[in-house]
């Protein structure tokens, strides 16, 4: 039976009727009428159940968290856990639990912010503020987009390295074909891309399982590794890895693109069907969410399992890691099982990075390309540099860029989490959904902790010329 609060006039660019009530428009709500949805290839194509068991709803639901998990264990991330567990064992397995439950609260006022305004974070900064603030907005968000694009480039053409031996300039090339892959897959359907996604968080997730299973980590030290200790903030040299894990955590394009991708779900436009969606959106992504603490955790104890114990505390670099796998835990598989993941990782994290980039470019300045033409534009932005970098300094100069990618990264966050904390904080734009007042709290506290611990992140590669342990 259709819900009768949805109104049939689905087209009209800013029509407010489109979201089946009307819009607070000036003082403090929206200074802009809604326009139309980014991805609007895909947007409202996943069927959802509105009536039936708890199960039977919720499956619907399921999919866009495991797109937003990409991103928190993208390769970037890689390097931090595993100098994490080469150095200090299993100590900073509390931080990864710590930042993870951090990003499920964001990750949830994301989803919150689409469900409740009907527009993703780009769309509410656009609507949201003035043009002297919402234009400098897209420019730091699409900073954000190329510097996550390259990371996650570079990552995919390691992989492609240790896997087949593919000269690394030639691997960053190869990744532009993935642009075809997603047109491929939205073309299919969204839930096509979704299952792609999660069939390659299956193999990251299988590989790393098998991994342990050779490493044969101390599982009562793994344990009480999730248990905080005074040293992290005690121990300098474990502090400054603590904080790259923590800003690590929140990658501001993973808030665009969860707003963004919420709308592929069909939920009714009443008040209470959009509580129900953001309760199965929410529980969403904190399973997605967990999962990918699981995996970040498994990368970590594997370092400590592999590395600590033998005594090389010194492992930081991807491919150092994989060529030590082998005659550490004497197994020829475990590289191998290495380079899949990693490849796998690359993979999804690039189709995650485009879609981003769409809802950013539609979202902020409402210019609609053709999706092949966007996704291009995006990855040609990313792979000029990477490519460009690899083959005129050499291999040993993509490591600065990842570096350079992830300050830029750390640079624009404030800039993604302030503006969600505030919409969502405003019963005027937010209705019904409005954010309750000891969420905002908590919420803006963890944005202040995020961008203390990037600001430390960046003023100690400003200061101290450090390497920032890969974000």
């Amino acid at each position: 039976m259709p819900d009768p609060a949805v109104s049939p006039a689905t087209s009209a660019p800013g029509a407010s009727a489109r979201s089946g009530e009307a819009e607070h428009l000036g003082g403090f709500g929206w200074l802009k009428s809604r326009g139309e949805p980014a991805l609007t290839d895909v947007h409202r194509t996943v069927h959802v159940h509105r009536t039936g068991s708890f199960w039977r709803r919720l499956v619907g639901f399921l999919g866009p968290g495991y797109l937003v998990a990409v991103g928190y264990m993208d390769p970037g991330n890689w390097a931090t856990s595993l100098a994490g567990g080469a150095q200090f064992g299993y100590t900073l397995l509390a931080v990864a639990l710590l930042s993870n439950i951090m990003a499920i609260i964001l990750q949830s006022l994301a989803a919150r912010l689409a469900i409740g305004s009907g527009r993703d974070l780009a769309q509410a900064c656009r609507d949201g503020f003035p043009k002297y603030v919402s234009l400098p907005l897209w420019v730091l968000a699409e900073a954000a987009i190329i510097a996550t694009d390259i990371a996650e480039v570079i990552g995919t053409a390691i992989g492609l390295k240790l896997l087949f031996g593919i000269p690394l300039a030639a691997g960053v090339v190869i990744t532009a074909l993935d642009v075809f892959l997603v047109l491929l897959l939205q073309r299919l359907g969204f839930r096509y891309l979704e299952a792609f996604v999660i069939a390659g968080l299956g193999i990251i997730a299988l590989c790393f399982g098998l991994q342990l299973a050779l490493a044969d980590p101390e599982w009562s030290a793994v344990i009480t590794g999730f248990i905080p200790k005074p040293e992290i903030v005690t121990n300098p040299a474990m502090l400054y890895l603590a904080l790259g894990i923590l800003g690590a955590t929140v990658m501001p394009h993973n808030l665009y693109l969860h707003s963004a991708i919420i709308g592929t779900r069909d939920y009714g436009r009443t008040e209470p069907a959009k509580r129900d969606a953001l309760k199965f959106a929410t529980i969403d992504s904190t399973v997605a969410l967990m999962l990918a603490l699981t995996i970040n955790a498994a990368i970590l104890i594997l370092a400590a399992a592999a590395f600590n114990q033998s005594g090389r505390t010194d492992v930081a670099d991807l491919t150092q890691a994989h060529d030590l796998l082998s005659p550490l835990l004497g197994s020829a598989i475990a590289p191998t099982l290495f380079a899949v993941a990693l490849l796998a990782c690359g993979l999804n994290s690039t189709v995650t990075a485009t879609l981003a980039g769409q809802a950013v470019m539609e979202g902020f300045i409402d210019i609609r390309l053709k999706p092949w033409l966007r996704r291009l534009i995006t990855r040609m932005i990313a792979i000029v540099p990477a490519a460009g970098v690899t083959i005129f300094a050499g291999e040993q100069a993509t490591g600065k860029l990842l570096i350079l990618s992830q300050v830029v990264l750390s640079l624009q966050l404030p800039f993604a989490i302030v503006p969600l904390v505030l919409f969502t904080a405003q019963r005027a734009k937010m209705g019904g959904l409005v954010a309750p007042r000891w969420l905002t709290i908590l919420a803006a506290f963890i944005a202040i902790v995020i961008i203390a611990l990037n600001m430390k992140l960046i003023a100690d590669f400003v200061i101290g010329g450090s390497a920032i342990g890969g974000h």
